[in-house]
């Protein structure tokens, strides 16, 4: 009898083990489930997260519109643009400032008239472009000046190697249309691929400079 009953006693605890022991292992798919969707998330959080990017800095291929503005206007709608295209924004700056008596275009002898009429004026510029390989689209702006760019949009073209670079003008004036100026611009960087440009009256808003950009189908 005792050892019937220490026979039966075993085979009750051999059963409760083996009970046991399956439990575990049956959890153990869905801990190592939940353990690699843990690490996936991880790994998309960190590839989302722009301070781990290696990108952080601006990469070759960039947007940027250049400009020169003697009275402001042109500024208005090249910062029209750095909204519309996320672009970098940089003004050639004159070296020596425009007054007002060099932009009285009425007198023959003033600084602009000057400059306009010498085919080897090249006013100097203030300080230069920053990684100019750096971008692959210019939208290039400038006011009218008796039907042409101003001689300074010369001398900066003739500063920086442009081969191949998108450059789309712009213009700003009361009357006269961009397509006198560019004949000149575009001698000036020939290897470049010049698109047609724009004529744009002073209060040109936003709005109006986008659907410009979009009709250009640069893909911007």
């Amino acid at each position: 009898m005792k050892r019937m009953f220490a026979l039966l006693t075993g085979l009750v605890l051999m059963g409760a083990l083996t009970a046991c022991g399956g439990s575990g292992v049956q959890s153990n798919p869905g801990q190592s489930q939940t353990g690699q969707e843990g690490a996936s998330s991880v790994v998309e959080s960190s590839a989302a997260d722009p301070s781990t990017s290696t990108t952080a800095s601006k990469p070759e291929g960039g947007v940027l519109v250049a400009y020169f503005s003697a009275t402001g206007n042109t500024r208005g709608i090249a910062q029209h643009l750095q909204a519309v295209l996320d672009a970098d924004l940089y003004e050639i700056v004159p070296q020596v400032p425009y007054t007002s008596d060099d932009l009285n275009y009425s007198n023959d002898s003033c600084r602009a008239n000057q400059e306009q009429n010498d085919p080897n004026a090249r006013p100097a510029i203030s300080g230069t472009l920053e990684n100019p390989d750096s971008y692959d689209v210019m939208f290039l702006g400038y006011p009218i000046w008796w039907g042409q760019a101003p001689k300074i949009l010369c001398t900066f073209l003739e500063s920086y190697d442009l081969d191949g670079v998108t450059i789309v003008p712009f213009c700003t004036s009361g009357s006269s249309g961009i397509g006198g100026s560019l004949e000149e611009l575009q001698a000036l960087a020939p290897n470049a691929r010049w698109m047609d440009g724009q004529h744009f009256d002073s209060g040109a808003d936003q709005n109006e400079v986008a659907q410009w950009v979009d009709s250009l189908g640069l893909g911007l």
